[in-house]
């Protein structure tokens, strides 16, 4: 089980008391917004690194066009695997476990952090 597992176990768990049918999609956006500012701060920072090298890779259309290509995609994959038979397995051994609750304010801070950090590396650029 990986951490982005433990995450979306947390958040599901943390709403599932309040919105018992909108858990899902509030734990499945999390983890997808999580991953992709992620992925942004990652090529951020490959992008002020190729910049002070004075290396020429791709222009920046192409690559925001790849960035809104990999976010789609990643939604995708996150939608396809947190809906159907591995959210049953995740439930079934965290219950098993009796893990302790990750703290949910800090789970969501920590996209924006990511997203602080990529805009302060972004301005190196």
């Amino acid at each position: 089980m990986t951490v982005f597992d433990q995450f979306f176990y947390s958040i599901f768990s943390f709403y599932k008391k309040r919105y018992k049918q909108k858990a899902n999609t509030i734990a499945l956006g999390y983890v997808s917004i999580l991953q992709i500012s992620l992925i942004f701060l990652l090529g951020c920072f490959f992008a002020a690194f190729l910049n002070h090298m004075h290396t020429n890779t791709m222009s920046s259309n192409k690559a925001w066009t790849l960035f809104v290509i990999i976010s789609v995609s990643i939604h995708f994959k996150n939608w396809i695997q947190y809906t159907g038979k591995k959210r049953m397995m995740i439930n079934a051994k965290m219950v098993k476990k009796k893990t302790p609750q990750t703290n949910v304010l800090l789970l969501w801070v920590l996209p924006f952090a990511t997203l602080g950090l990529a805009y302060i590396v972004f301005q190196a650029i």
